[in-house]
């Protein structure tokens, strides 16, 4: 008898990795949205002090990256990605018991350690190295998950913490990163595809690609998107930090301002949606091109708005949609343009400034609302966003050369 088929390991691997990014977005990177109030409240300490500890993390993930890029590549995303869990498991009940200020940054900074070894970066990694051949669409299906990550412990961790308080909602919070995540990612991670496609795409990928970008071509690629993406991380650094505001400086009502917000979720999901149907025969560059193209239009529409409830609307969709598209393009493009071999190295060391600058951004920010006012902080917001772009348009017509 001929053995059964091999199943296809994709839907597996996007499915538990998906719930598993859920919870571990949602318990880790998402829980001062919830908790840093009662915090603040419970221990007296200076709210900068509080939110300043998701700071560290950010810094500790950065300085880590490449190291964690390297680690995947060499020793696989699902051990790292495991140690990742328990990592971020133990840092969570370690900050449930802090009770002074400096041991809560000290766990923060162990808890980003735990943050680069189980988030996007590292998923996407093991998507790759389990389906190569599929790598971006298995990416682009697996962030429809993550855009709920913070509607669902947002809500948890204001249940738990209204029935507990904020130091039974990390020991909760950890005990289910714990439960969820471990299995998930080391059941999800368990298959690779066929020998033969995985061949494929480890040579390039279909006829229609082109073959991976090696030596100086290779180094200047990596700059121009590293500047790409590190631009775009001070924008959605101040937004994921400063939307609320941000919508409130434009004239709204607090009310109106939280509500039209909420609406970034949704867009972001809508955006990826539209990705995968739309734009999977596109290569890469174009969909970044077009994702990246249309954040300076939102914010201009933001800054000239005038209060207009629906200017700030299609704002925060067109907004939203953006960043939700640009987060499949900052793995799916160097797929594209450096292939699945050492994909693990290249995010980490493309992760590093975008960390770093994610991290200083609402401080940044903050400081220059301080000193010129709101008007001005937009303004910097159309401006980085369109460098951003002007840096992507840079990009492609260089890689169009560079292929002739």
């Amino acid at each position: 008898m001929n053995p059964p088929p091999r199943r296809d390991p994709l839907l597996l691997a996007v499915c538990a990795l998906g719930v598993a990014q859920i919870t571990s977005w949602g318990t880790s990177f998402y829980c001062l949205g919830v908790l840093a109030k009662p915090i603040v409240a419970d221990t007296g300490w200076s709210q900068s002090l509080v939110y300043f500890g998701f700071t560290v993390a950010l810094l500790a993930m950065g300085v880590i990256s490449p190291w964690a890029g390297r680690a995947i590549d060499r020793h696989g995303a699902r051990a790292l990605m495991t140690v990742g869990t328990l990592v971020i498991s133990a840092g969570l009940y370690a900050l449930s018991r802090v009770t002074s200020e400096g041991a809560y940054l000290a766990v923060w900074a162990f808890i980003g350690l735990g943050m680069r070894l189980s988030l996007y970066d590292a998923a996407f990694a093991a998507l790759v190295q389990v389906v190569p051949s599929r790598g971006r669409l298995a990416i682009s299906y697996l962030t429809l998950f993550g855009a709920f990550a913070s509607t669902v412990f947002w809500v948890l961790g204001h249940y738990f913490n209204e029935a507990g308080g904020w130091r039974q909602t990390l020991v909760l919070f950890a005990a289910i990163n714990l439960a969820v995540c471990l299995p998930l990612n080391w059941i999800g991670l368990a298959r690779k595809e066929a020998a033969g496609r995985a061949e494929e795409a480890a040579a390039g990928g279909p006829a229609r690609d082109h073959p991976p970008l090696e030596g100086a071509q290779r180094a200047v690629a990596m700059t121009l998107f590293a500047l790409v993406m590190s631009l775009n991380s001070f924008v959605f650094g101040v937004v994921s930090v400063q939307l609320v505001p941000l919508l409130e400086a434009a004239g709204l009502a607090t009310a109106a301002a939280v509500w039209i917000a909420s609406m970034k979720g949704f867009a972001q999901f809508g955006g990826r949606v539209v990705e995968i149907v739309f734009g999977r025969n596109l290569h890469a560059m174009t969909v970044g091109r077009i994702a990246i193209g249309i954040l300076p239009i939102s914010f201009v529409l933001l800054l000239l708005s005038g209060g207009n409830v629906s200017a700030i609307v299609a704002f925060t969709l067109l907004m939203g949609a953006s960043q939700g598209v640009i987060t499949i393009v900052r793995g799916a493009v160097p797929l594209a343009l450096f292939g699945p071999t050492g994909y693990g190295a290249v995010l980490g060391l493309l992760a590093t400034p975008v960390l770093i600058v994610n991290a200083a951004a609402p401080t940044l920010f903050a400081l220059i609302v301080e000193r010129w006012g709101w008007f001005t902080g937009q303004a910097v917001l159309v401006a980085a966003s369109a460098a951003s772009c002007a840096a992507m348009e840079v990009m492609s017509r260089w890689y169009r050369r560079s292929r002739c």
